[in-house]
C-alpha cells in the first residue's frame, strides 16, 4: 500500500497540474481582455456583495472576463481580506498582528480601466434590481452575487472593518492571554485546536482547557485527525481536554475574564480568561425582505441550486439573475476557502453564459479531497495535513514548520501586495 505521503502527492499533482494550465491560459486570455474591453457610459453591473476567499476570487475573475457593456461593482465593508488562517497563531503571538490584514490593493491589478469599482460599505437588504447600503446608497445590479460568509466573535473573526482598529482587535485578545493563567478554551474545532496548541506552546506555564460537545476533536473530520490531535494537545504540550462537556459560556460573552464554567456533574471551575470558538452565523439576512424563502429555517444559510443560484418560491424561474455562494449558500460542499475558490468558477460561468443568452448550466459538486482538505497545526511547529475522500478513506500526514508566521507572506504575494508586505514588516 503507497504511504500517505504519496497518495497526497498523487492526488495534489492531479489536482494542481490541470489547474495550472487552466491558470496559465486564463493569464494569457485576462491579458487579451484587458487589450479589448472598452469602458461604456450605460454599463450594466454584476454587483459582488462580500469578500472574503470566495467572492475575492469573483471579482478579480469578473474583472478579467466581463465583456464590454458591463462591469463588476464589489460591495464589501473591510478595508483588507482578513486571512482567517493565521487569526490563532496571530492571537497569541505578538508583532504580527498586522500581517493577517492583507490590502485590498491588488484585487483587481491589470484590469481594464473602469471595468470595476469597488465600494466599502455595508450591504444592509436587497430589493428588486437594488442593493441598499448603511450609507444610504443604492446600487443597481443586473446579476447580484451574495458572498457575505458568516459570523464569529474574536478571536475567530474581528469586527473592525479598518486595518488599524482589526490589529487593536487582536493585540487585545494577546493582552488577555498574555495577563492570564487560567485559560480555557470551549470548541474543538479547527480555531479551539489551534488556539489552545498555541496558547501551551508560547506560555508552556499556563494552564490551559480545550472543552469539546463531542466525543473526539476536530468532529467535522474524519476519527483519525481526532485522535491524533488529542494525543498531541495532549500528551505533547499537556494540554487538559474535556470531551462531551457543553458548558454555557459566561455572560460576558466570547472573551470572558475571571468567571467561571459549570460542567455535566455539576462542578463549577474558575478561570482567568475563557475564549469561546463556537457559534458559527451565517450573513443571509440581507436576503430577507426581498427573499424570505431563500434562507434556510434550519441553519439561516441562503437556499441554492447546483448552478448556486439563489433556490426560493419566488425566484422560480430558472433564469434568476441572484447567486450565492462561499459559507453564507447551501451547497452541499465544505466550507472552506477553496470550496469557495471552486464555487466562483461556477458562478462565473453560469453569469457569462446568460450574458450570451444562454442557459446557466454550469453546477457546483464538492470535489470532497482538494475541497475539504486542512493543514491543522498544533502548536508553534508541528502540524498535520488532513484529507478524507467522499468514501470515508483519508489520508493524513504530519510534518513540521519552523515558519512561527506560516508563510504568511505567500499570501500578500498572492494578493498582489508583496511590495506592501515589506513596508509593514
Amino acid at each position: 500500500m503507497p504511504s500517505d505521503n504519496v497518495k497526497l502527492i498523487y492526488k495534489a499533482l492531479g489536482f494542481f497540474v490541470p489547474y495550472l494550465g487552466r491558470l496559465a491560459l486564463q493569464r494569457v486570455a485576462a491579458t487579451y481582455h484587458s487589450w479589448t474591453w472598452h469602458d461604456t457610459p450605460d454599463a450594466r453591473n454584476v454587483v459582488v456583495v462580500g469578500g472574503s476567499f470566495a467572492g475575492l476570487e469573483l471579482v478579480k475573475r469578473l474583472a478579467e472576463t466581463l465583456p464590454t457593456g458591463w462591469r463588476v461593482v464589489w460591495v464589501e465593508k473591510n478595508s483588507h481580506l482578513n486571512y482567517s488562517f493565521n487569526f490563532p497563531r496571530f492571537s497569541v503571538m505578538t508583532g504580527h498582528e498586522h500581517e493577517a490584514f492583507i490590502p485590498y490593493d491588488g484585487v483587481a491589478r491589470g484590469a481594464p480601466k473602469g471595468i470595476f469599482r469597488r465600494v466599502q460599505d455595508t450591504a444592509v437588504t436587497v430589493r428588486e434590481k437594488q442593493v441598499v447600503l448603511a450609507s444610504g446608497e443604492l446600487v443597481n445590479y443586473d446579476f447580484l452575487v451574495i458572498a457575505t460568509g458568516s459570523s464569529q466573535p474574536l478571536p475567530v473573526q474581528v469586527v473592525a472593518t479598518e486595518r488599524e482598529d482589526a490589529c487593536h482587535e487582536l493585540q487585545g485578545v494577546q493582552s488577555a492571554i498574555r495577563d492570564s493563567q487560567r485559560i480555557a478554551v470551549v470548541g474543538g474545532g479547527a480555531v479551539g485546536v489551534e488556539l489552545a496548541g498555541d496558547i501551551k506552546d508560547f506560555y508552556p506555564d499556563k494552564d490551559v482547557t480545550l472543552v469539546h460537545s463531542r466525543d473526539r476533536l476536530m468532529s467535522n473530520f474524519g476519527e483519525r485527525l481526532g485522535k491524533y490531535a488529542l494525543v498531541a494537545l495532549r500528551d505533547e504540550l499537556g494540554i487538559r481536554v474535556l470531551l462531551n462537556e457543553r458548558p454555557s459560556m459566561p455572560a460576558q460573552g466570547n472573551m470572558a475574564r475571571s468567571t467561571s464554567l459549570t460542567f455535566s456533574d455539576g462542578r463549577e471551575e474558575t478561570f482567568d480568561l475563557i475564549i469561546g470558538c463556537t457559534g458559527q452565523r451565517p450573513n443571509s439576512s440581507l436576503l430577507a425582505d426581498l427573499l424570505p424563502d431563500a434562507v434556510s429555517k434550519e441553519n439561516a444559510r441562503i437556499l441554492v441550486r447546483p448552478t448556486l443560484q439563489v433556490q426560493a418560491a419566488e425566484s422560480a424561474a430558472a433564469d434568476t439573475r441572484i447567486f450565492a455562494l462561499g459559507d453564507v449558500a447551501e451547497h452541499g460542499g465544505p466550507r472552506m476557502a477553496r470550496a469557495g475558490w471552486m464555487q466562483s468558477n461556477v458562478v462565473l460561468d453560469n453569469i457569462l453564459s446568460m450574458i450570451r443568452g444562454s442557459a446557466p448550466t454550469h453546477t457546483y459538486t464538492p470535489h470532497v479531497f482538494i475541497e475539504g482538505a486542512i493543514k491543522l497545526t498544533l502548536g508553534k511547529t508541528h502540524n498535520v495535513v488532513y484529507a478524507m475522500e467522499s468514501d470515508g478513506s483519508d489520508i493524513m500526514v504530519p510534518a513540521r514548520n519552523n515558519r512561527l508566521d506560516l508563510g504568511i507572506e505567500r499570501a500578500w504575494r498572492a494578493y498582489g501586495v508583496r511590495d506592501q508586505f515589506k513596508q509593514v514588516e
